[in-house]
């Protein structure tokens, strides 16, 4: 039986028993349990338990020294759900505390699988809304990897952050307007026009554009942040000929 067709007592239930479990493996130096939690086919079992790692991270600094090595040895795993489930965890851990996590995605990065490499994005956006400092720092370091997979998903991977302050993302965003592999240059648009279309967000997109010298590449933005208005039409801030109005007036075309 999976986690969704549980009730919603029965669920809550077994939230609190993984976590009481996790809790007390951690405290018997014991891996067993954890394991299984974190290896397990059901999605929402395996959130549990990197939800309650961060919980108990949180709340208990004593052990944290403790926790991070349990999240070293699980990354070893050959089992590529409990890497990816370590990455997540260490997201949960790095809202607050990304240096002590930042080998974790330093080695979660380079994983061979591409879920594993996601969770990294998934973790970059969840810690860079809450902890923008340290990750943005950090997702720097990767800005021009030569790895090309790399530049995407670090590209991507800060796009949360840039839907409420896109100014923290934008200076980076523009060191790579000449990326020249299309799957790069693709999120790049993307993210573009992702952080367009959320509140006060448009003029500070438009203006960071007319900087950038890759016009070839802000025409390209530019017509994603016009069409992602009309696809997001029930969760942006402006219609679309309200942004076509405002970009005819304020923005810089090549043409």
């Amino acid at each position: 039986m999976s986690f969704y067709d549980l009730s919603k007592e029965q669920r809550s239930n077994l939230v609190d028993e993984i976590l009481k479990t996790i809790f007390s493996e951690i405290q018997q130096n014991s891996l067993i349990k954890i394991a299984d939690y974190f290896s397990d086919e059901d999605t929402y079992i395996r959130k549990s338990a990197y939800q309650s790692f961060g919980k108990i991270y949180h709340d208990n600094q004593k052990i944290q020294k403790k926790i991070i090595s349990y999240l070293d040895k699980l990354i070893t795993g050959k089992d590529f759900k409990i890497r990816q489930t370590v990455i997540n965890a260490a997201g949960e851990l790095g809202i607050k505390d990304f240096p002590a996590v930042e080998h974790l995605f330093d080695k979660g990065l380079f994983d061979a699988n591409s879920s594993v490499r996601n969770a990294v994005i998934g973790s970059i956006k969840k810690m860079g809304a809450r902890n923008p400092r340290d990750v943005l720092k950090w997702a720097k370091k990767y800005l021009h990897h030569p790895d090309k997979e790399v530049r995407r998903e670090i590209c991507h991977g800060i796009e949360l952050r840039g839907r409420t302050h896109p100014q923290d993302i934008l200076p980076m965003l523009k060191e790579l307007q000449h990326e020249k592999t299309a799957r790069v240059r693709n999120t790049l648009v993307h993210v573009i026009g992702q952080i367009s279309y959320k509140k006060g967000c448009l003029a500070t997109v438009i203006e960071h554009l007319n900087s950038w010298d890759n016009k070839e590449l802000t025409d390209k933005a530019v017509e994603e942040v016009i069409d992602v208005h009309l696809r997001y039409i029930d969760f942006a801030v402006l219609t679309q000929k309200e942004v076509i109005d405002y970009i005819s007036k304020h923005y810089k075309s090549k043409t």
